[in-house]
């Protein structure tokens, strides 16, 4: 629906670069912006981005300054640091938001009214501090969350029940990270559901469902023992954000956005499903959760809680 499609891309690392190429790959905007501390990897990036047009649709990719995301409806922010050896996490806390409030001084100094993604982890935290840290509305901050988990989530229970993944309707809700919670009790298969039903041959084998899940939750784990890095995926997320936020699908999508009484939570970012468009996130979706996964997503709360004590947010 947005006539003139421009999207910034913030960190033009292994993230940053897969979500740019998705969005390139798919034709979702006509033009990428690709901003990074270090401008020369930008360009190289923007550059060979750009190359791949007689492929695909005819799409500007550049390097730019934070002046030059002035148009963008969308802004990716892939940006952090590495962890340091003995590093605590508290301290790689604090040394990504004082990244994150650099960037975020500049973009709601030059593009306030767009919609922000955040893709950096603890994706959780850093889209509270997010929040924290800009003038725009509360709406305009949107976490990747569980997007990723609940992806994979469908992608093994498809495979276990031998269907297309898209016919899976399930999510994995909470953290983005050790204590997010599979909502086994509303997940369903072309309206059957699953839980107690067998499936085209296939129970709901109760042990092979938690083998499922933990394969979710450590999936991260396992493919950066591989390569050391993961991003195709999470790439792929992104671009269905941008996708319903330009199309004004208000699609419902499994994303970390502030909790305002939601299931009993405020104060934290999690993910609940939530519907994407134009103006962000705007209204929830709030599931009849039953009461083993009630517990398990306040659970997750309180851990996220937890971690954003100590945590500096504002300039000292």
């Amino acid at each position: 629906m947005i006539q003139k499609r421009t999207i910034g891309i913030v960190g033009a690392g292994h993230v940053g670069m897969a979500a740019a190429y998705a969005v390139f790959l798919r034709g979702l905007a006509g033009e990428i912006i690709v901003v990074d501390q270090d401008h020369r990897r930008a360009e190289g990036e923007a550059m060979d981005l750009m190359h791949g047009q007689a492929f695909v649709e005819r799409v500007s990719v550049r390097a730019g300054e934070y002046a030059d995301l002035a148009a963008a409806q969308v802004v990716v922010i892939s940006a952090g640091v590495a962890q340091k050896p003995d590093e605590t996490r508290l301290a790689l806390l604090n040394r990504n938001a004082a990244v994150l409030r650099q960037i975020i001084a500049q973009l709601d100094a030059h593009t306030p009214g767009s919609v922000l993604i955040i893709a950096s982890n603890p994706v959780d935290i850093l889209t509270h501090v997010t929040q924290a840290l800009t003038r725009r509305p509360a709406g305009l901050v949107i976490g990747t969350g569980t997007m990723l988990d609940t992806a994979r989530f469908r992608a093994l229970l498809g495979d276990y029940y031998g269907v297309d993944p898209r016919s899976v309707h399930a999510y994995i809700l909470g953290e983005h990270g050790d204590s997010e919670v599979p909502i086994w009790s509303s997940a369903h298969i072309g309206g059957v559901p699953l839980m107690d039903n067998t499936i085209l041959g296939k129970t709901f084998a109760r042990e092979e469902m938690e083998r499922i899940f933990q394969s979710v939750r450590h999936a991260a784990y396992e493919i950066l023992s591989r390569k050391g890095y993961t991003n195709t995926a999470i790439g792929s997320s992104i671009a269905r954000l941008v996708e319903a936020i330009l199309d004004d699908q208000r699609s419902v999508l499994p994303v970390s956005r502030q909790l305002t009484g939601q299931h009993g939570i405020d104060g934290v970012c999690l993910s609940i499903p939530s519907i994407i468009g134009q103006q962000g996130v705007t209204d929830a979706l709030l599931l009849r959760l039953n009461d083993v996964e009630l517990d398990g997503l306040r659970y997750s709360a309180q851990v996220l809680r937890e971690s954003l004590q100590g945590i500096q947010v504002q300039a000292e």
